[in-house]
């Protein structure tokens, strides 16, 4: 004798007894294996940790969270068949997922996290390296009331680098200049000497972060993105140098000396240059921390603005490689 079937009530579904809307509900810190294409190379796999959430209205008790887990297994698993080549796309395709299977949600969330390995090579004895590079992106999907879904998708990376203070230089170049003079040194060799050798100052490693927040159908280059940071600071830091790519480095920040302040207004004007095909109304964060190494504090800046704000704000400026910072 076959006993009947008892179908156990769906708990998530009743209504509960404090019946109040709910901005997230969801699950954090989910990792998995992923595979970023790359046309004509390799792709890039990743272990990213996500936190996946959708809304929840004042008459349901919970969410099903096990749909989310469900939805971003399949959604990784038809990329291996259609290839995704952007972290946020991956992002945003699993919002709109989530809103079809929770139907009773008006909003779905997705954020990503992850390492991100770049090859380096160092600059006099082109040693190759790798440099490590924290990576993020986030999707949001809206429901509207025709039931038409709306995604917004952002990516950003988070770069170490190098800075040298321009002030302690200013200090040491006039002392220099001082020492010089009392050792009887002629001013025409003493100007020289002051363009030939940059003078010492203290620095600083350089944290910075840029994302840009777009309309679903718009895409942002990660390494472009790792690009502008990097070129923002005084100098590239590597993992592995020999003498002369030490001395190299630098050089080269000690010639390009960078206020926090200006690694900021330096990402800026290189976002508007390189992102021309981006619409007015992306949104634009911008951070930058140097961990100071003659202070016990660190010094911050950033900036938050539409891609259509910076450009007015930098209608007519020179372009980078034209002007001091």
């Amino acid at each position: 004798m076959k006993l009947p079937v008892v179908e156990l009530p769906d708990i998530q579904a009743t209504r509960p007894a404090i019946p109040i809307n709910l901005t997230r509900v969801g699950v954090t810190d989910v990792k998995k294996l992923i595979e970023i294409a790359r046309k004509g190379k390799r792709p890039i796999v990743l272990i990213a940790r996500f936190n996946i959430f959708v809304d929840l209205p004042p008459d349901r008790k919970g969410a099903n969270l096990s749909r989310n887990f469900e939805t971003i297994d399949e959604v990784l698993e038809e990329a291996v068949e259609a290839p995704v080549y952007e972290i946020e796309e991956l992002c945003g395709v699993v919002a709109r997922r989530l809103l079809t299977k929770h139907e009773y949600a008006s909003r779905a969330e997705v954020q990503m996290k992850s390492e991100y390995v770049v090859k380096r090579e160092t600059p006099v004895t082109h040693m190759n390296c790798q440099s490590v590079v924290d990576i993020f992106a986030e999707a949001v999907a809206i429901r509207s009331d025709g039931n038409d879904i709306r995604v917004r998708k952002l990516v950003g990376a988070e770069v170490l680098g190098m800075t040298a203070c321009p002030c302690a230089q200013e200090i040491m170049r006039d002392r220099a200049r001082n020492e010089l003079v009392d050792l009887g040194v002629p001013d025409a060799t003493i100007a020289q000497f002051m363009t030939r050798v940059p003078m010492a100052t203290h620095n600083q490693r350089g944290r910075g972060t840029i994302s840009i927040e777009v309309h679903d159908r718009y895409d942002v280059p990660l390494a472009k993105l790792i690009d502008v940071i990097e070129s923002s600071m005084s100098s590239t830091i590597f993992e592995l140098l020999k003498r002369s790519d030490e001395a190299a480095v630098v050089d080269v920040a000690h010639r390009t000396p960078r206020f926090v302040e200006d690694c900021v207004r330096a990402m800026a004007h290189t976002i508007v240059e390189e992102f021309p095909h981006l619409p007015d109304d992306s949104l634009i964060s911008l951070k930058q921390i140097n961990e100071e190494s003659i202070h016990q504090h660190n010094a911050c800046a950033e900036r938050c603005a539409t891609l259509g704000e910076l450009r007015a704000e930098l209608a007519g400026v020179l372009p980078l490689t034209d002007q001091s910072v």
